[in-house]
């Protein structure tokens, strides 16, 4: 029995035995890519049966701990689910590194941060020459990452069912997470069956429009999962499919929609449905930026205006579900057309969806605020509460939301800073900080549609690194490790 020990309370046995069991699973996820890298005989096989092997027998070796309490804390579930994505991302990108697909472990760290965090952010020039196991773990990261590493581990693990719900709420993305039923093992399972089932749907509708099953599985594992990692260097611009854009832009607006509105549908609440305010104002968003790029490209370069609503469809719904998938060289665009997807990449999808960025819900929140701000200025002692879906927000939900809010401009304006130091244009900076930060992939500039990450620093690759967890995370899941404990208790 392996004993660990501690100077406080913390219950590191618990941490690390789940840390255990979410290593024996990664072992198991990286063995289709095992059997693509048999059947292709690419020569990528026998680097992922060295990683099976080594993050089985670490795995095993943290499950077999021994513990007395089941019960986790939330400081506890903190640790988890921090650690958790760490860990999986530093032994999946043991792959990349192997078979020389990325020059340096810190960009094989990188790249496979970028897939589990559903980012599509690469730093890989040329992924047409990758090989299918590796092209396919890579996508397979977004789908696992997309609902999220410890939902799918409590959807199949019963082991974890216990105290489970702390890991659960600081993974969820958004200001409330909540079970859809009682049970957290159900509530896990009615998600990834109608997440597997989205995901279906998709692949076949691919296949039909001309795609090989490899194909449709990656690209379906990329707009699930809201990721964006492509086959193809020019992304799904080299599909000259009209058919293929329109059913991935469809699925890139479905997944960034919470997933319990589908449950919600299931079961024939499709009134529940249309009162969904933040539903409402995401679709209303999209909508609107979709009419005035296109407006706008018809204007001003595009001959056709079913074309220019056809590509303001695709980027916008990339761009706002943070999917990051793109047809055309957006950055070729008109400064407003760009202004707005620059816009939507900190607006976001619906929380409890797939999708990156702040969050609709959070700006929902917050014009609510300046609107009873607004009124108190002509009705000073007036109590006017927050009301979203005609439920009042408890306080302690706007605080968390100013609060994020404050910490994420101020993340977002130093690393700005910081990046400049690259020497690269404002435009560049601003954009590739809100692309790792949102959880989107490509940006403006430098790191356009058409460019990668590579041309940064080793260090400054590292620090993307950090966005692109600290975004998926939000950031109070990591901040709270870092307050003193005689704090937190506090």
């Amino acid at each position: 029995m392996l004993v660990i020990e501690g100077k406080d309370n913390m219950n590191y046995r618990i941490i690390t035995k789940v840390l255990g069991y979410i290593l024996l699973i990664e072992s198991l996820l990286l063995v289709p890519s095992f059997c693509i890298g048999l059947y292709t005989k690419e020569g990528d096989a026998i680097e992922f049966g060295i990683t099976i092997v080594i993050t089985l027998a670490i795995g095993f070796l943290f499950s077999r701990i021994k513990i007395r309490n089941m019960v986790i804390s939330i400081r506890e579930g903190l640790m988890i689910v921090s650690l958790s994505w760490i860990f999986m991302s530093a032994f999946g990108a043991i792959p990349l590194y192997l078979t020389e697909s990325t020059p340096t472990y810190i960009n094989a760290f990188f790249e496979i941060v970028s897939g589990f965090t559903t980012t599509g952010a690469t730093v890989i020039s040329n992924v047409e020459g990758l090989s299918h196991g590796i092209l396919f773990w890579r996508s397979f990261t977004h789908w696992v990452g997309g609902m999220g590493i410890l939902v799918f581990s409590l959807a199949i693990l019963p082991a974890l069912g216990v105290g489970g719900f702390q890991l659960y709420k600081y993974e969820s993305p958004g200001p409330v997470s909540s079970k859809i039923v009682p049970k957290l093992k159900n509530t896990a399972k009615i998600l990834y069956t109608i997440y597997l089932g989205i995901t279906i749907i998709e692949v076949i509708l691919l296949k039909v429009g001309g795609m090989s099953l490899f194909e449709a599985l990656v690209y379906s594992f990329g707009t699930v999962g809201t990721g964006g990692f492509s086959t193809k260097n020019i992304s799904v611009g080299a599909y000259n499919s009209t058919y293929i854009h329109l059913v991935i832009a469809i699925f890139m607006t479905i997944s960034g929609v919470s997933f319990s509105n589908y449950y919600l549908i299931l079961q024939g609440k499709v009134r529940d449905l249309l009162k969904d305010e933040e539903l409402r104002l995401y679709l209303g968003l999209q909508a609107l930026a979709v009419i005035l790029i296109a407006i706008n490209l018809y204007a001003s370069s595009y001959d056709s205006l079913g074309l220019s609503f056809r590509d303001s469809y695709f980027q916008t719904s990339s761009i706002m579900t943070t999917t990051g998938y793109s047809t055309v060289d957006f950055n070729k665009w008109p400064t407003f057309s760009k202004s707005i997807l620059l816009t939507l990449m900190f607006v976001g999808g619906c929380a409890g969806s797939t999708a990156g960025g702040m969050k609709v819900i959070r700006i929902l929140i917050l014009l609510k605020m300046v609107k009873r701000e607004v009124m108190k200025i002509f009705h000073p002692r007036a109590m006017v509460p927050i009301k979203v879906g005609g439920k009042i927000v408890p306080n302690e939900t706007v605080s968390s939301v100013f609060s994020l809010t404050a910490i994420y401009m101020f993340v977002f304006i130093v690393s700005t800073i910081f990046i400049t130091l690259e020497g690269i244009d404002l435009e560049s900076a601003i954009s590739s900080v809100s692309a790792t930060l949102n959880n989107i992939g490509p940006g403006l500039g430098f790191v356009g549609p058409l460019n990668t990450f590579s041309g940064f620093s080793q260090f400054s690759i590292f620090y993307f690194t950090i966005l692109m967890l600290l975004g998926r995370l939000e950031f109070f899941t990591i901040i709270a490790l870092l307050v003193p404990k005689k704090l937190s208790k506090e």
